[in-house]
């Protein structure tokens, strides 16, 4: 089975399960700020997922200075998370 990967600034911690993966991102790394509306969110995934169910692509792109190939590449990355994770198991895990 495939690990997951952090990634975020360097961080090359690997997890099992992608639970595991979403709860390290949002607990153990600094919150970001959105550059196209403000909100503080967490970095990785919730942050992917953030700019991309509450933006539309044009704004993204304007907002990051991203390519089209960038885009593609997170929206790759939040669909291989939602096809897998138990999004629910996450949240609670976070609001302990």
């Amino acid at each position: 089975m495939a690990r997951w990967k952090c990634a975020i600034e360097g961080d090359d911690a690997t997890f099992d399960r992608v639970e595991d993966l979403m709860v390290h991102q949002a607990a153990e790394h600094e919150r970001i700020k959105c550059n196209v509306c403000g909100a503080v969110i967490p970095d990785g995934y919730f942050a992917i997922r953030h700019a991309f169910d509450e933006h539309s692509r044009a704004e993204y792109v304007r907002a990051y200075d991203a390519s089209a190939a960038e885009v593609r590449r997170r929206e790759k990355v939040k669909e291989a998370i939602e096809e897998v994770a138990d999004l629910r198991e996450v949240v609670d895990r976070l609001d302990e």
